[in-house]
């Protein structure tokens, strides 16, 4: 009780201290146009909050559909869009206004969504109908509907856009559906309980976690030369595997297993587990680095967050955040890491910076940012807003 309670009087002496620090450095020079929003889905607020990365501040709640979950970036258009488990709906949020701009109605129950990379399509898994939406972002409306297994958790298109990989919780199964003719070109048995779903960059090979079976299933997707859709391999890890966290490179695949305290690493190119190593209790989340040295792993039952170095293959650092995080997201310039903190409501903010003599430590707190009640998901999208069209003289 002694060591819950300093560590909760820890926490905002530390964020305070982190952002008087903050506050003495100059801010970057980001230039007029330049604008970094973070967007947190506030499950029990039915609103999403709006955090200005510029100055680490709220910026703006918005209000949106009811038991917002799952939320996603248009990496080619200024807008996020924001799954509404509880009212069946996607909306759409325009970033350079930070206000819903369209509301669009899928089918029951959906909870994630994926945007495919030419920011052209969303994909919802509706686990409560069997199906999957598909969006036309674009026209902001629904392409199609296309049925897949019982209790789908989540789809998520491979970066070529021409495959959604959809996981079936309900019958064990996963649904490989071809995202030019909307059909499903496959329906491949896999192992307990399949959710998370990671799909390497070249396109060629999918990874779902089971987390009723402390396996990884490896599948190969129709894809060049290949033909057909197949399971390759069953790869077991820890118990319970609730997040995949690929390297950007696409070699190796970081497995969070959530009962087993440890996190597992798949070598993809052999479908081999090569090593596993502990990160602390409860690890929910991973997100690695684009340079792939560093996997941050969210651990939700020791409110802390592990940073484990890649190519020294071991932990070296575990640092204090706020109650039960999970979701993760770092900055474009990658040098905050945002943890969201589930049960008390806020983000926290984690500085990474280069070593100094008087400052050994290469992470350090920086601030604690209240959002809604029950946050569930964070994303950031950076980018320099659109300049208004000066009107022709006559």
């Amino acid at each position: 009780m002694r060591k819950l309670l300093f560590v909760i009087v820890l926490i905002p002496i530390l964020g305070a201290l982190g952002w008087w620090y903050f506050s003495q450095q100059a801010f970057p020079e980001y230039g007029p146009s330049y604008r970094e929003y973070a967007y947190v889905t506030n499950g029990k607020s039915n609103t999403v909050s709006v955090i200005d990365l510029r100055t680490f501040e709220p910026a703006k709640t918005i209000a949106v559909g009811l038991s917002p979950t799952g939320i996603a970036i248009n990496t080619r258009k200024n807008e996020v869009y924001v799954v509404n488990s509880g009212s069946d709906n996607v909306s759409i949020i325009d970033t350079e206004k930070n206000a819903v701009v369209a509301t669009v109605g899928v089918h029951s129950r959906p909870y994630f969504i994926d945007v495919s990379q030419d920011g052209k399509r969303g994909y919802v898994a509706n686990s409560g109908s069997a199906n999957i939406s598909v969006l036309d972002l674009g026209k902001r409306l629904v392409a199609g509907n296309i049925r897949v297994g019982a209790d789908p958790g989540m789809a998520r298109v491979s970066p070529d856009g021409e495959t959604v990989v959809v996981s079936n919780r309900g019958d064990n199964t996963v649904s490989i559906v071809d995202a030019k003719s909307l059909g499903v070109r496959s329906t491949l048995p896999v192992c307990s309980q399949p959710e998370d779903i990671a799909i390497l960059p070249d396109s060629s090979k999918a990874f779902v976690a089971c987390t009723g079976s402390s396996q990884v299933a490896s599948i190969g997707l129709k894809h060049g030369e290949e033909t057909s859709d197949r399971v390759l391999a069953f790869l077991d890890v820890g118990k319970t595997p609730v997040d995949l966290a690929p390297k950007p490179d696409g070699g190796e695949l970081m497995v969070c297993d959530f009962d087993s305290d440890s996190i597992s690493i798949i070598e993809t190119g052999t479908n081999e587990v090569g090593s596993s190593a502990l990160v602390g209790q409860h690890p929910a989340r991973g997100l690695v680095t684009s340079d792939n040295s560093r996997l941050y792993v969210s651990n939700f039952g020791s409110d802390s967050v592990a940073v484990y170095d890649i190519d020294l293959g071991r932990r070296i650092a575990t640092l204090p955040v706020g109650s039960r995080p999970d979701g993760l997201a770092l900055s474009q310039s990658e040098n905050y890491l945002l943890v969201l903190d589930t049960q008390s409501g806020d983000v926290t903010v984690i500085q990474r910076r280069t070593p100094r003599k008087l400052e050994p430590t290469e992470y350090s707190l920086l601030t604690l940012i209240p959002v809604g009640v029950q946050p569930n998901a964070i994303v950031v999208k950076a980018f320099r807003i659109t300049k208004p069209v000066a009107a022709k003289k006559p």
